[in-house]
């Protein structure tokens, strides 16, 4: 994965942010949308591809487009800033694979001990009870 490659492929579009900001929010653009278009992406090989489709799928768009939006700041170049690290950190997540669980049995002192441990609880319950006569 080239990083300047994958940044190059991104698109980026300055929108209205909402919530309040006065008169500002009103006249500037400074929500910063990126869209990512993972299937016709050139910087990342067919088995990563693969990977993040499995991985982010619930990020991504039935066409297979990664949507980021950053209004935290009042700056459109400091949102982008922001979204880009937002996606770069989201694509080297996805591009882990994780370890595959090695099944292994129990030892036989550890099943031991589980039914002493549950024999011993039986006895300190019968103990409780009221006896019958």
């Amino acid at each position: 994965m080239e990083i300047h490659k994958l940044i190059s492929e991104l698109q980026y579009k300055a929108v209205r942010s909402s919530g309040a900001g006065g008169q500002n929010v009103n006249k500037v653009s400074s929500k910063v949308v990126l869209s990512f278009d993972l299937k016709n992406s050139q910087a990342l090989s067919d088995e990563e591809k693969l990977l993040l489709e499995n991985n982010l799928s619930s990020r991504l768009t039935s066409d297979l487009i990664l949507i980021l939006n950053c209004d935290e700041d009042r700056s459109q170049l400091k949102n982008k800033e922001i979204v880009t690290k937002r996606f770069l950190e989201l694509i080297r997540k996805g591009l882990i694979v994780p370890k595959i669980r090695k099944a292994t049995r129990i030892p036989k002192s550890v099943i031991k001990k589980r039914i002493k441990d549950k024999k011993n609880l039986s006895e300190i319950k019968k103990s409780r009870r009221k006896p019958d006569f």
